[in-house]
């Protein structure tokens, strides 16, 4: 992901997945500076299994129809950052979670989905960092009202705080636990198979 590919109007990330897809061997997301159906196709054409898309959708909605329709639905994410307003709803954000849209997160799952997104990637921007656990209010409230796929994004910091939140949806999201070596992968799902959770 180019947090800031966007905001800064680029799209800088094939060189890199054309060398990362040489070596992984499991699904490959892109996200950062997508902007239209052309650089989908260039990101799918490089090596990506899949693209997350935030800023251009919200920009323009029928990006979501038109890529669904032309490449298919299980290539396209819809990344939404989720910020909490006063009200206790969710707000979803763009630009790296730098610009209010005004659109109601849940109202903007339920569009998506209509629209033809395959999976959704869901990230608290307040949560987002802090390892401090996941935002399981906003896990809750989109319960039973989304069919396709969510992973879940933003919090965590130690495998109790997965537990709290892999119930609820299909996939988890880790960054800086792993990035940090405070854990790795194998121990996280040693862990989960002990204390008899699957892990996603």
């Amino acid at each position: 992901m180019d947090v800031v590919a966007s905001l800064y109007e680029r799209n800088s990330l094939v060189k890199y997945i054309k060398e990362a897809a040489k070596n992984i061997f499991v699904p490959l997301t892109v996200g950062g500076g997508i902007r239209n159906l052309d650089d989908i196709k260039e990101v799918l054409n490089n090596g990506a299994d899949k693209v997350a898309i935030n800023t251009a959708a919200i920009k323009n909605p029928g990006v979501i129809k038109q890529a669904s329709e032309i490449i298919g639905s299980q290539s396209i994410i819809l990344s939404i950052e989720a910020k909490k307003q006063k009200d206790n709803s969710w707000e979803a954000y763009f630009n790296n979670g730098r610009e209010k849209s005004g659109i109601n997160v849940i109202d903007w799952i339920e569009e998506a989905e209509k629209l033809g997104a395959g999976e959704v990637l869901l990230t608290s921007v307040d949560n987002e960092g802090l390892k401090r656990g996941m935002d399981i209010k906003l896990l809750d409230s989109i319960k039973n009202k989304v069919k396709i796929p969510v992973i879940f994004c933003g919090g965590v910091g130690n495998v109790q705080h997965i537990k709290g939140a892999i119930k609820g949806v299909d996939a988890i999201a880790i960054a800086s636990i792993l990035h940090y070596e405070k854990i790795t992968v194998n121990e996280i799902k040693n862990i989960l198979k002990i204390k008899n959770h699957e892990f996603c």
